[in-house]
């Protein structure tokens, strides 16, 4: 039978989590400055 091993809080290896929640943020941020230029420049073109 497979043996159990104690888990102990805080020594999981979180590097790609880490990197990819940095990376949905970066996505997020630009996706949303995106927008905004887009909501801009309509305003400035159908006023």
């Amino acid at each position: 039978m497979a043996e159990h091993q104690t888990h102990k809080h805080g020594e999981m290896d979180i590097q790609d989590q880490e990197d990819t929640f940095n990376g949905f943020v970066k996505f997020l941020t630009n996706a949303i400055i995106a927008c905004l230029v887009v909501v801009a420049i309509l305003a400035l073109f159908f006023r």
